[in-house]
């Protein structure tokens, strides 16, 4: 819960920072937060399908809540929708989402849709760009709810993004994957992206054995 207020705080400074702010106090509300998420993955999911907090709302086809299953032991998340998964409305379709598939079910020898996949971002970043802080900050109390509610023990972080918005280290991928970092309540590992992999293969080795540290996590 004090992630989310923390994450809803840093909006509200985004959004006066626009407005020509250059500072203002932090005022603390009566209660930990001032906004509720619901309990429960499908009232969430609905929840995130009519959000309108921020600009990608506005260029989407259809949000992308993430899917799988919500008893899983592990979760993957990645930065955000691709074109294909834009038209979906499901994570990881495309090629990325092909290879990813193929590391779940080849590599951990269990089928994709007994894990639970999601992103940082739940619409797509025009021209598949990075999301901008202010998107990411604005729509990670979705993803934190996410895994409050499916409290996975194992998180694989695909990419530098989703590694920085799930640790606030802002270090390259390069330097992190591979490295067991104990978090609140689950154990974080960075790995590349598939993006990343399909353009440079030699790097699917190393990836490989990332996934062979989380089949001996499991």
């Amino acid at each position: 819960m004090n992630r989310l207020y923390n994450a809803l705080q840093l909006k509200r400074l985004y959004q006066l920072k626009q407005m020509g702010f250059a500072y203002t106090p932090l005022v603390q509300p009566k209660q930990a937060t001032t906004t509720t998420l619901p309990d429960s993955l499908d009232a969430l999911r609905e929840m995130v399908k009519q959000c309108q907090l921020c600009a990608l709302s506005k260029t989407r086809t259809k949000a992308v809540f993430g899917e799988g299953n919500p008893h899983t032991p592990l979760m993957f998340v990645g930065e955000g929708p691709g074109a294909s998964e834009d038209l979906s409305g499901r994570p990881f379709v495309g090629r990325a989402g092909e290879l990813l598939t193929r590391m779940i079910e080849n590599v951990l020898e269990i089928p994709r849709s007994e894990i639970y996949i999601a992103n940082i971002v739940k619409c797509r970043p025009p021209n598949n760009r990075v999301p901008t802080p202010e998107e990411a900050h604005t729509c990670l109390p979705y993803l934190q709810k996410q895994i409050a509610l499916i409290r996975p023990r194992i998180i694989v972080a695909l990419g530098a993004t989703a590694y920085h918005y799930l640790t606030g280290d802002k270090k390259g991928i390069t330097k992190v994957r591979g490295r067991l970092i104990e978090m609140d309540g689950y154990k974080l590992l960075p790995t590349y992206h598939p993006s990343y992999l399909l353009r440079n293969p030699s790097a699917k080795k190393e990836a490989y054995h990332d996934m062979l540290l989380v089949k001996e996590l499991l």
